[in-house]
Order: structure tokens, then sequence, then C-alpha cells
């Protein structure tokens, strides 16, 4: 490795100190990227702090020879570390690189739900078929009026019976063989991200729809790949793939595009309609034109829950019943917006309490409405997950809208 080289940690990475040795840390890979967990020691850990890609090798090594009272350090130390770093892909380098280019997404959420193909299939069965889930989807012809669903992305644990509602209505009301999945981002505060990826999971490989997207990028601009490795450990479009592909897997093949929405807390803070803001104002008329040019039905499903309330999320108290009940009441009145296909008022209610209750559904939902207007809604099912000693609660509901 050239001296002059600035080496840099690459994004999403996590560290603590190993609980075996203080002496060490242990460094892993929250997308899964890198190969294994790394164990460095703790002085090698505060030299790995200076890697931003500003600094040469030669000034951290300058730098820890000073904070070591100008004792001797040698070079080769610092060489060796990095060359481990990149090996494993750590650092953000050309093997890093390399490997983000793969064309396949791997899948980030198996243990959410079964790793292998025919467990899998009875744990999504039993789900439709479970008591309070809506059975298992007819045969019947779709008659194509359904324009998009709103599914959870909560896990299948909690938030199943509530993913089979919806999903239930898109097998049985939509004829469409290509589903553009507009998903809430958990990892990125870029407002829109892309892949060009195909989905992997147990279930076999899920292909994106390179001519839909090459459209979207045409209409939108430039920018929608600028933070692409974040879909690696997302999960707002993995778990909505999964039952993509059970439902579809012996009723004809289909593909995705799969697009998530960074936070609108900027539009909440100032009052502001997003449709206000440049960036969401062309994605809106980037999918319209683009619905316009595709001579297909297209599928729309809308990743994303509603409240998130607790102590887990920074609230300062247990959740408990009142706190339970307000949180419905409120979440009945976007839900409504919604079913009224009013993305204004959808977000004047969420704004109007300043998304105290952190609404992770709210920036694809109304991107959703604000660029397709469907022309009516209907909720379908709705729920909320309370732990046992009241530390969290997140509700959810699935909604279809109609063309």
């Amino acid at each position: 490795m050239p001296q002059s080289e600035c080496p840099c940690l690459r994004p999403f990475l996590a560290a603590m100190r190993d609980e075996r040795d203080p002496d060490f840390f242990i460094l892993w890979d929250k997308v899964g990227l890198a190969d294994k967990p790394l164990r460095v020691h703790a002085e090698e850990f505060l030299w790995l702090q200076q890697f931003d890609g500003s600094r040469t090798l030669r000034d951290v090594q300058a730098d820890a020879m000073r904070e070591a009272g100008g004792q001797l350090i040698p070079f080769d130390r610092f060489t060796s570390l990095v060359d481990k770093m990149e090996a494993t892909f750590y650092l953000d380098g050309p093997l890093f690189r390399k490997k983000l280019e793969e064309p396949i997404r791997q899948p980030s959420c198996i243990g959410c739900y079964e790793g292998e193909p025919e467990a899998l299939r009875k744990q999504l069965t039993k789900i439709f078929t479970a008591k309070g889930g809506p059975g298992l989807p007819t045969d019947k012809r779709p008659d194509g009026a359904l324009q998009a669903a709103l599914i959870p992305h909560i896990d299948y644990a909690r938030g199943g019976k509530t993913f089979a509602w919806g999903f239930k209505e898109v097998v049985e009301r939509t004829d469409a063989s290509l589903f553009v999945i507009i998903g809430a981002s958990h990892y990125s505060v870029q407002r829109f991200t892309l892949t060009r990826k195909d989905f992997l999971t147990p279930l076999g490989v899920a292909p994106t729809d390179q001519p839909y997207i090459d459209r979207l990028v045409k209409h939108y601009g430039n920018g929608l790949f600028d933070d692409e490795i974040a879909h690696l450990p997302e999960h707002s479009i993995e778990l909505e793939v999964v039952f993509l592909q059970y439902l579809y897997e012996n009723r004809r093949p289909i593909r995705i595009v799969p697009l998530v929405v960074g936070p609108f807390q900027d539009c909440v803070e100032t009052g502001t309609e997003p449709s206000g803001r440049d960036d969401i104002s062309r994605m809106i008329a980037a999918l319209r034109q683009v619905e316009a040019e595709t001579t297909e039905p297209i599928c729309y499903i809308i990743s994303g829950d509603l409240a998130h309330i607790g102590p887990k999320f920074d609230d300062p108290e247990p959740v408990d019943n009142p706190m339970l009940t307000h949180s419905r009441i409120k979440d009945e009145e976007i839900l409504r917006a919604a079913e009224a296909v009013d993305p204004a008022a959808y977000f004047r209610v969420i704004a109007g309490e300043g998304d105290r209750r952190r609404i992770c559904g709210l920036p694809p939902t109304f991107t959703f409405l604000e660029a397709m207007r469907p022309s009516s809604g209907k909720l379908l099912h709705y729920d909320q997950y309370v732990h046992p000693r009241g530390h969290e609660s997140v509700s959810f509901a699935s909604m279809a809208f109609y063309r």
C-alpha cells in the first residue's frame, strides 16, 4: 500500500469492547459485506478512528507516537492494519467497491423468517390461515382494480396477520407483474435511493426491472444511487419481496423496483407540505411520468408502519393503556386521511403532532398518494404490538388503494 494513501473506514460498521479481554475491540459489519467480525487491539482501535480519508498513514503514525510520548511505533504496524482491514472489506477501497458492485443483494432478514424454502413456505401459509388471518388468496382471475397496497414492514412474528390481509388483496385484485416497492428508509438520510440489484431470498431471485429504473432516473435526475449501500441492511423492501415470491411462484413471474424514501423531518419541522420540496416534487412528477410511459399494469407496494412509542424510542414513560388509546385515535385520523386519498390532510395530522409518534410510513405513503392519486382507499387491517413491560409499542396497518 502506498505510504501517501489515506485510508477510510467504510459505512455501516460497529464496534464494542471485547468482554473477554478489555484490551481488544470487536468490529463487525451491520450490512454483512465483511466476511466476519474483526478483533483489534485497543491501541489500533484508536488509530482506526483517524481513518477518515483525509489523513495519510504517516500522519496517523506521527499522532500515535506523540500520544505515546515520542515512543517509536514501527510503520509496518500501520500498513499491516490497513492490509488486514482492506482484505476483510472494512475499508472503503477497491476490494470493497468491487464487492459492492455485485449484482445480487443477499438477504439480511433471515431469522425474521425461515431460511429454508419449505420451512418458509409453511411459515407464510400459517400466517394466512392462523386465527385472525384472512385465509389463503383464491385463484380467481384478478379484476385489475387494485393500484397499490400499504403493507407493514414490522417483523412477521408481530405483524404477520396484517401483512397477510394486505397481500391477499394484492393477489386477488391486481393483474400486475411489475411491483414498485416504495419503502421507508432506515439507514440513509438521502431522500430517495434506488438499487439495480436483484433480491435473493430463500425462495429464489426477484429480478429488478431495469427499463423502469432507467425511465425513473431519466425523469428524476441524478442522485438516486448516491447511498445505494443503504439497501443492503434495509428490511422494508426485503420483507415485502419474500411475500411476493411466495404468492406468485406458482402464478406468474414478477419483477420489482426497490425505492426507499428517507425522512421528511424538515417538512414536519417547518409545517411545509412535502410536495413543496424540490426533490420530492421531482420524484412525484417522475413517478407519474413513468406510469404514463409504462405499457403494462403496475402495482405499488407501500412499505411503512405507523407509531413507534415507548422508552425504546426515547419516550420517558413506559407504554400504558391511555397512551395506547391516544395513539390509536391519532392512527385512525391518519388512516382516514389516507382512505380519503388526501395526502395534504394525511401530512397535516402527522405534522400537527410534530411526528412525536415517529410515523415511519409518512415518506413512502405521502409520495405514493401525491404521485398516483388513486380513486379510493380501504383499510383492511390494523394492529398494535405492545411489549409486555411497556418498553415499546409499534402500530401498523394494511390498506388497499384502487384505480
